[in-house]
């Protein structure tokens, strides 16, 4: 009983703690009392150690399969191993709250330690934004989804973790996107903390830059695991439905993309001050509603919880950050005028204006199409199904506007650019992408988005190619380094603007694989009896068999298939279909042989006596190019996120071993 009495008694103790630091710091903060602040970051970081506590405990609940917890029963067996047994933490509804609560004091912890000197006006009010963010999710574990309730009967078994949530994927897709969530909620909190001290100038934007960064990142990965658990497990040949929770994260990613663009031009030129509060404000909000949306039962998703009781409870704390957030925007709008005006449309800052624009044009787009269907049932009884339909008609268009405007920020400067300047940058990447829509034509291509598409991303490549020549050439020419060298020291030396434009080169190659498997996927069905074939497209998939298995958690039926092309065999595929025991549900598993230009993809429904099945078998060209940009897009960030001394360290001991081989170093000492 200690653990269950630590993690519950641990909850409470943390609960009243986050209420004392929220006032002890607003009002130390207030009044200048430096012993109440310093009381409330004493007690910010004992909520840490006790929310840390909270889960351990319930981990080791879990591993230990202790069926005297409730929680623990709806989410572990007697057969589950124990690597899903250490997921099933974040796999039900109370653990995953939890796991965003830990996140949370994690992060606060880090920031408090970070922050011990820095930033002494402002972190009051970030300590008290982020306790009183603590002590919501503690108000639902505590009063309405506690973690550590008790039965009074000891089950033999438990439920079983969701059969769906039983891969690789789902073990770190959620904890992804939590990161991404909750890391959101540090530089709202800066914001908050700067406009109440009125510290308007763009030291939080500087502070909590690599905060944004990360979250920004871990929810874009997130959003990518997603998208490959979804292709593998779910046997549809797909990887994104538009489906409302996936919406849910894409949200607030598009948001972070603008305000990540928008923040360097307020560094820059002292401008967008108000349009960069409230995209931060926007992001955490909608990682808040994203949580509702997975938690309230509102929308029916395979990737959401069952009703809950608490969807009001988010609602209410949602509009309360809204309303506070733009309240204090509203009163400090006299000290967010911008130092600067936009000099031309002709400039970086205009394109990125116009891209913010854009992103959130999309989000709101995605926002409606998603509550369009609650808010009909709500106004009118009926409910309005919004499918893949309309957000392909609707995004798409505004998508290849983003991919252009990705293409032609790069090449403008800042402030203005001359027509002589943009006709210089310009004309290699258009005469490129020309090229490539031509061709496309000629070789027959006729699909519009898709030949639109390969063109504006073939453009993004050759605006990052050119600026990579231009840089590199410069560093010949001027230090003599080879191309590789020459390469690392460019990007070393400018880390955000050229991890930023490997993220560009990323976001291509996703755009490409999404084009082309959207546009150009291949897809038949059909029942086939053992040794009998079923040609497409020149691929013949011959059915070979069924084999049985049996795991302790579920029976597989495998079914074997052969593949040619033109006649020639390529090898071989598996689609399985497993039937799990504890909780009873069916699944599939696809049979998928990877490649560089396509993916060959099987799944089997059902199996008859005679050992017929039925099989449905799809091509998908390109579609690895986006885990591939996923892998790129990783890099790009990584770059972005390196210190900026680092780059500085290794310049120096560039230039001191240079002067040491020539002397020069005694001469410039003298």
């Amino acid at each position: 009983m200690f653990l269950i009495e630590l993690g519950h008694y641990g909850l409470w103790a943390a609960y009243a703690l986050a209420l004392f630091s929220a006032a002890a710091s607003v009002w130390g903060g207030l009044h200048k009392r430096p012993e109440l602040v310093a009381a409330g970051r004493n007690a910010a970081i004992a909520v840490f150690w006790l929310v840390s506590a909270a889960s351990a405990s319930l981990i080791v609940l879990l591993m230990t399969r202790d069926y005297r917890v409730e929680y623990v029963v709806s989410v572990v067996n007697n057969n589950l191993n124990a690597f899903y047994r250490f997921s099933s933490f974040w796999g039900g509804q109370e653990g995953s709250l939890l796991l965003w609560l830990l996140l949370l004091c994690v992060f606060s912890f880090i920031v408090l330690r970070q922050n011990r000197h820095r930033n002494l006006e402002l972190m009051p009010y970030v300590t008290a934004t982020l306790m009183v963010t603590a002590a919501f999710f503690m108000t639902i574990l505590n009063f309405v989804t506690p973690p550590f309730d008790t039965l009074a009967n000891l089950p033999l078994d438990g439920r079983g973790l969701n059969p769906l949530l039983q891969d690789w994927g789902m073990v770190i897709h959620p904890p992804n996107l939590f990161l991404g969530y909750v890391g959101f909620a540090v530089p709202f909190a800066f914001c908050v903390g700067a406009l109440v001290s009125g510290k308007l100038d763009s030291a939080w934007i500087s502070t909590t830059r690599r905060w944004t960064l990360m979250a920004w990142f871990f929810n874009g990965i997130g959003i990518m695991l997603g998208g490959a658990w979804a292709y593998r497990e779910l046997g549809w040949g797909g990887y994104w439905a538009w489906d409302p929770v996936e919406n849910a994260s894409l949200m607030p990613f598009i948001m972070g993309t603008a305000f990540l663009h928008s923040v360097m031009i307020q560094e820059k030129r002292g401008m967008l001050k108000v349009w960069n509060v409230s995209l931060i404000i926007a992001t955490y909000a909608l990682t808040l509603f994203g949580t509702f949306l997975t938690r309230s039962g509102i929308i029916s998703s395979v990737h959401a919880f069952a009703n809950s009781s608490f969807g009001w409870v988010f609602l209410a704390y949602i509009a309360v950050t809204l309303i506070v957030g733009f309240g204090l925007l509203i009163w400090r709008l006299p000290l967010l005028k911008s130092e600067h005006e936009m000099e031309s449309f002709f400039s970086r800052e205009a394109s990125f204006l116009l891209n913010n624009v854009v992103l959130v044009g999309i989000t709101f787009a995605v926002f409606w199409g998603t509550m369009f269907p609650v808010i009909s049932e709500a106004v009118k009884g009926v409910k309005v199904t919004v499918g893949p339909p309309f957000f392909n008609q609707v995004i798409v268009p505004i998508g290849l506007l983003l991919m252009l405007l990705a293409g032609v920020s790069p090449l403008l400067a800042w402030r203005r650019a001359s027509t002589k300047v943009i006709r210089k940058n310009l004309t290699y990447p258009v005469v490129v992408a020309l090229v490539t829509l031509a061709a496309l034509v000629t070789l027959g291509v006729r699909h519009v988005f898709a030949v639109l598409a390969f063109a504006l991303a073939v453009f993004m490549v050759a605006s990052v190619v050119l600026e990579y020549h231009r840089g590199i050439s410069a560093r010949r020419r001027h230090q003599g380094d080879g191309i590789f060298a020459a390469a690392w020291e460019l990007t070393m030396r400018n880390k955000r603007r050229f991890g930023g434009y490997i993220i560009h080169f990323s976001m291509a190659l996703i755009f490409i694989g999404i084009a082309a498997s959207s546009a150009y996927q291949q897809v038949g069905e059909v029942r086939l009896s053992v040794g009998e074939s079923f040609a497409m497209n020149g691929m013949r998939f011959k059915y070979e068999g069924i084999r049985q298995e049996r795991v302790p958690q579920y029976q597989s039926a495998f079914a074997r298939l052969a593949v040619y092309r033109n006649g020639a065999r390529l090898g071989e595929l598996e689609a399985e279909k497993r039937l799990y025991f504890t909780p009873p549900q069916p699944t599939t598993e696809a049979g998928i042989r990877y490649g560089l230009t396509e993916d060959i993809y099987a799944v089997f429904s059902d199996v008859d006596e005679d050992g017929s099945a039925t099989f449905k078998f799809m091509v998908n060209p390109l579609i690895n190019w986006i885990w591939a940009g996923g892998l790129v897009f990783t890099l790009g960030a990584i770059v972005c996120f390196l210190p900026e001394r680092w780059g500085r360290r290794r310049r120096r001991t560039k230039v001191s071993g240079a002067r040491a081989e020539t002397g020069a170093g005694t001469e410039v000492g003298a």
